[in-house]
């Protein structure tokens, strides 16, 4: 497998988890304030920083770097949230 054809399916891997997480909340299946929303984005948007990381393209490593650490500072959030009555989470 080439450098390329690997950034490529990396690549495709992530950006598929990111719109299964943004589809799902869409229609209704999935709540985007729950761990599974975050963790979809978050590691979505990680393959994505790498493949972009691979073929050295720098405004998507940004863009999906960021993507990343913000999703992963919402699992944090939530880890450490003292639930509420009516935290979804809480239940």
């Amino acid at each position: 497998m080439t450098h390329d054809t690997e950034a490529v399916i990396i690549g495709f891997a992530g950006v598929a988890l990111l719109l299964l997480a943004f589809l799902l909340n869409l229609f209704k299946l999935m709540r985007s304030d729950g761990y599974p929303y975050a963790t979809l984005n978050f590691v979505g948007a990680a393959l994505a920083c790498y493949s972009s990381f691979l073929i050295s393209f720098m405004p998507f490593v940004v863009l999906e770097g960021v993507w990343a650490l913000v999703a992963a500072g919402a699992i944090i959030q939530k880890a450490f949230a003292r639930p509420g009555p009516s935290d979804p989470l809480a239940q």
